[in-house]
């Protein structure tokens, strides 16, 4: 009976980290490391992730060094950069790649929180896809006499306070990311 819930619930806990994920790949006018995971190079015929073939470090608060292991690969990660969405500018010294972050102004800051929502509400509509799984997973076990109406009314009931808990959990992500914006 609560190994159903506890399955549900990593579900939405997976959820919770797709949402993480998202607001970190938002530059937030500081040097993140973050913001590069989802950029990939071309190494030996295969994408693979910047961070698996070069160093990098933040020299401060709003510069990314990028250090390749391979110097060839210089040219291919300055290029997989400019095509990405990052929108910033890398400069190449023939043996780091740097990224340079310019103060986020007040209307990008509007975006970006936008977008920062938009992933959050995304979050929230999944929780409550899993909640509705997890509902038909029930109601087929009361059909089936597996569970008694009462056993249903008490999942149902922990189901929603897990679900209450969840989305609480995306709200405090999303507001701790605004805050990190919306800051000077």
């Amino acid at each position: 009976m609560s190994v159903e819930i506890k399955t549900y619930d990593e579900k939405m806990k997976k959820t919770l980290e797709a949402v993480k994920a998202n607001n970190a790949s938002v530059r937030a006018g500081r040097a993140n490391a973050g913001v590069l995971d989802r950029i990939s190079v071309e190494y030996y015929g295969v994408p693979t992730p910047i961070q698996q073939v070069a160093t990098i470090s933040t020299p401060d608060p709003r510069t990314l060094s990028i250090q390749p292991w391979d110097r060839s690969l210089l040219k291919a990660i300055e290029k997989a950069i400019q095509t990405s969405d990052l929108g910033i500018h890398p400069q190449n010294d023939g043996s780091v790649i740097r990224l340079s972050f310019p103060q986020l102004t007040e209307e990008r800051r509007k975006e970006l929180t936008k977008q920062v929502r938009k992933y959050g509400e995304e979050g929230k509509v999944a929780i409550r896809n899993i909640r509705r799984d997890a509902m038909d997973a029930i109601k087929k076990a009361v059909k089936a006499s597996e569970l008694t109406e009462d056993d249903q009314k008490e999942m149902e009931k922990d189901l929603q306070d897990l679900v209450d808990k969840r989305c609480k959990d995306v709200d405090d992500i999303t507001a701790a990311k605004e805050k990190e914006l919306m800051a000077v």
